[in-house]
């Protein structure tokens, strides 16, 4: 018997890093799925309909530390 997908649904904003387009999974839905760095996922890709302006208050913006740091 086959167990059930779960899809996680997550709003995060791109960012280049050399020539790619990156994103983050959160760390709450890394840790449920047990995702661990250097596996293969699948990625399902679309963007946002509407007017997302001030949805998610608690998304902060990334200083270029962290994202130098988070990819080292």
């Amino acid at each position: 018997m086959q167990k059930a997908q779960e899809m996680y649904r997550a709003l995060v904003r791109t960012r280049k890093i050399g020539g790619s387009i990156v994103v983050t999974i959160p760390k709450e839905v890394a840790d449920q799925e047990q995702i661990r760095e250097d596996e293969l996922i699948e990625v399902e890709v679309r963007k946002p309909r509407g007017d997302w302006f001030g949805a998610f208050p608690q998304l902060e913006i990334f200083s270029r530390e962290e994202e130098l740091d988070a990819h080292a």
